[in-house]
């Protein structure tokens, strides 16, 4: 058998390489342990009294799910007093999260969808949990959300886990992607791919169809060249996946390719987009960039937006390099 890494020894490595800072690593720590105590709860399923409605409402006005609650309490509580964050900021919450002044604070700052895709939590499909830390940028005070504000790019770890049927973490701190998969019996993460690259071109496409009458031409354009197959003007045939889990759908294409799309559409024009900016579009880019791939809004760099609101949304399209520059390039002769 090969030798197995831990995830424990492979942050070591890198810290001892010099790619890792000390508590940047026990951070990124904190928050495995805190997606493996979720991995288990929800492999529990309706025994662990996780299935239905918490009869509650995020700050986006979204009824929340009872897993969502747990798990956003779960990292709530779980990154609270190692000693390594200033402060966290939770989609689920309507404002940043101090820790509490019993603790040391340390220099980063943590961000993360605790639960996304919780609508499938009680159908059995998969869901996972993303997250994003930047550094503190004024470590002698207080932080305050105008902290947060900070364009994608200035990230240095990013990372999710997606709970299916292996569960599986996949984190960057700005040297490539690793996957990690969660060894139940030794209840320890392992190294399983030291490194993913997403392919330049691919036969895949993920996009919620049932909001075909809301887009604007350029996906159109895009999408109905795509289903035009063999006899369209791309000369080959594509297949349409959709899971409703922007972790689920995201891991399969940094694992085989492919394109990740929810643009700004007349239903989402008003609020900007339908994805949050802070957490999910940017930790999501971050990683398809670390993978050789690319994200847009369609227009700009997402990881060059730079945010105005905590929960600022955005229009994301994600994945291989060639399919997104060229919904870019029909967004980019429209406006010609």
């Amino acid at each position: 058998m090969l030798e197995r890494i831990s995830l424990s020894q492979f942050l070591i490595e890198a810290q001892r390489e010099g790619k890792l800072d000390a508590n940047l690593r026990l951070l990124i720590e904190v928050v495995a342990r805190a997606a493996k105590a979720l991995a288990v709860t929800i492999g529990k399923g309706s025994f662990a009294g996780i299935h239905g409605e918490a009869g509650s409402h995020n700050i986006q006005g979204e009824a929340q799910k009872k897993l969502d609650v747990i798990a956003n309490e779960l990292l709530l509580q779980a990154n609270a007093w190692g000693g390594h964050l200033a402060a966290m900021a939770s989609e689920e919450e309507e404002t940043i999260c101090l820790i509490p002044e019993r603790y040391p604070r340390g220099g980063y700052l943590l961000l993360f969808d605790p639960l996304d895709g919780s609508s499938n939590i009680d159908v059995n499909i998969s869901v996972g949990t993303i997250f994003s830390v930047l550094q503190n940028p004024r470590p002698e005070g207080c932080p305050t959300e105008a902290d947060f504000l900070q364009p994608g790019k200035q990230q240095v770890a990013a990372g999710y886990a997606i709970y299916g049927p292996t569960a599986q973490l996949v984190l960057s701190f700005g040297h490539g992607v690793h996957e990690f998969t969660l060894d139940r019996e030794f209840g320890a993460w392992f190294l399983s791919k030291p490194t993913i690259t997403i392919p330049e071109e691919t036969a895949e496409f993920a996009i919620n169809a049932s909001n075909r009458r809301h887009w604007f031409p350029p996906v159109t354009r895009y999408i109905d060249e795509l289903l035009a197959g063999k006899e369209g003007p791309r000369g080959r045939d594509f297949n349409m996946r959709w899971v409703g889990s922007m972790v689920a759908d995201m891991h399969r294409i940094l694992t085989r390719g492919g394109i990740f799309l929810y643009p700004v559409d007349r239903k989402t024009q008003a609020k900007g987009g339908k994805l949050r900016l802070l957490y999910e579009a940017n930790p999501m880019a971050f990683l398809v960039e670390q993978a050789g791939g690319m994200g847009t809004d369609g227009e700009r760099r997402l990881l060059e937006i730079v945010p105005e609101r905590l929960h600022q949304r955005v229009g994301v399209v994600l994945g291989s390099k060639a399919e997104v520059e060229r919904v870019a390039q029909y967004h980019r002769e429209m406006r010609s």
